[in-house]
């Protein structure tokens, strides 16, 4: 149990990671701060076609918790934001608080990662705009029906970092499927992607009498199927992407005819071959590889359009929390749930790593540790199912959770039973409702046999 005062809130926290006495939990403080809020304040984010989420919530509104409120306020937006996605903030009820992240958000402000990323995701400028509360946006969400649809002659194609895979699925069986290697982020010319994933879908069409419909997933950022955001394609000049690649899918799937086609984030692919073999919706998924991926299948068994990229969403409170190089940010998932993670953690445990390691090494390195059962691996690995336990509480805040799919490197071998049974423990003791709703998963074999580029297959509707 440890005592914390972090900006004026006091909480106890039970269970915390034995290599990182300093985190705070974000959900924790969240609830201790709400315990002594009273002023209302909402916050919408509004994204693509007019899609616009409302958070209501509340805060001090006085002077003395002033740095707290602001706190509180900035963190809530940063999460909203990267799990929601938008291009436009409205604080609604408080100046001062909007006046905060108006400056913090702006172009050269201290978060001018997410003003830059947001912008080029929307192909719109990032924007603060303040609001009475009275003038909060009405609430408007997208909860795309897509995925489990079998019917007909399907291409189902999986864009991944180092290979392509493609099946052909024919009335929901899988008739064929390919795996090429291949390597998109290193290539600067966009006709190599395009003629890789053209190949792919050509074999897989080669196997069916007729092309029905193209399902694709694909690790990065898609709005109306088109591209803003993606890291396979990290080497093309920004000339050559906005010509070649936003529209790369769109082309390919054209070759084949004026059929339904639908592209989607991995993630979200991901949630939903774990949704499929589950039997079940409310499902997240959460890989913990090079970095934290994550995607969601809601109550409906829909993908909601949300960004989901929880890599960038803080989960810790601290001030002292690992920096995150590429956004600037601080206590953000990628260096809780990620290779960075154990490498951040291994030297905490006395594991000494070869710094001029690739991450992805060192990674093995605690692998091979924990595989002997060596103790100072398995802090390292306990103290991640901590950062999880405390986490899960704080998504089910925003994500309606009955399944939770735990993928990725971070998650295999012992390691990853380890991580599973103490972020059950935590769960048990400190959110023991969400305990009981919240079942942890890893894949089993069913999961295997959907496979990623199958479960894509079934995204498009056909319409007859």
């Amino acid at each position: 149990m440890k005592h914390i005062n972090f900006l004026g809130i006091e909480f106890d926290v039970q269970n915390m990671p034995v290599l990182d006495e300093g985190f705070i939990p974000m959900h924790a403080f969240n609830t201790a701060f709400l315990k002594t809020a009273t002023k209302e304040l909402n916050i919408a984010v509004e994204r693509n076609a007019g899609y616009t989420s409302v958070f209501k919530t509340k805060i001090h509104g006085t002077e003395e918790m002033f740095e707290a409120d602001c706190f509180y306020a900035e963190r809530m937006v940063k999460f909203l934001l990267w799990a929601m996605g938008g291009y436009k903030v409205y604080i609604c009820g408080d100046k001062k608080i909007y006046e905060h992240i108006k400056k913090e958000y702006a172009k050269d402000g201290k978060r001018a990662f997410d003003f830059d990323f947001m912008s080029k995701v929307y192909e719109k400028d990032f924007e603060v705009l303040y609001r009475e509360l009275s003038e909060t946006p009405e609430e408007k969400i997208q909860s795309k029906s897509v995925g489990r649809n079998f019917d007909g002659c399907r291409i189902g194609f999986d864009a991944g970092g180092s290979d392509r895979k493609v099946s052909a699925v024919i009335d929901g069986e899988c008739v064929y499927s390919d795996e090429t290697v291949w390597l998109p982020k290193v290539t600067e010319d966009p006709e190599y992607h395009f003629q890789g994933i053209l190949d792919s879908m050509k074999k897989a069409a080669a196997k069916m009498p007729r092309v029905d419909a193209i399902g694709i997933s694909s690790a990065g950022i898609y709005v109306d199927n088109r591209t803003m955001v993606a890291s396979l394609f990290l080497a093309v000049p920004e000339d050559d992407f906005n010509k070649h690649v936003k529209d790369i899918y769109i082309r390919a799937c054209k070759e084949f005819g004026d059929i339904p086609f639908e592209v989607a984030n991995d993630g979200d692919v991901t949630a939903l071959a774990g949704a499929m073999s589950l039997e079940d919706t409310n499902v997240l998924g959460i890989a913990m590889g090079t970095s934290e991926a994550v995607g969601y299948v809601d109550g409906n068994g829909n993908i909601t359009g949300w960004l989901n990229e929880l890599a960038f969403a803080p989960v810790d409170a601290q001030r002292e929390a690992m920096v995150d190089e590429w956004s600037g940010d601080i206590g953000v998932g990628c260096k809780y749930f990620s290779q960075d993670s154990v490498n951040k953690l291994a030297p905490r445990a006395g594991i000494e790593l070869d710094e001029k390691d690739t991450p992805a090494n060192k990674l093995k390195v605690v692998q091979g540790l924990m595989e002997k059962d060596d103790e100072r691996a398995v802090k390292v690995y306990e103290s991640i199912g901590v950062y999880l336990g405390h986490t899960i509480a704080y998504y089910a805040d925003f994500y309606d959770l009955k399944h939770l799919l735990l993928l990725g490197r971070v998650m295999s071998g012992k390691g990853g039973d380890i991580i599973i049974r103490f972020a059950e423990k935590v769960l048990n003791e400190e959110y023991p409702e969400l305990a009981k709703k919240a079942e942890l998963h890893v894949p089993d074999e069913k999961t295997r046999r959907v496979g990623q580029s199958a479960a894509a297959a079934s995204l498009p509707k056909i319409v007859k």
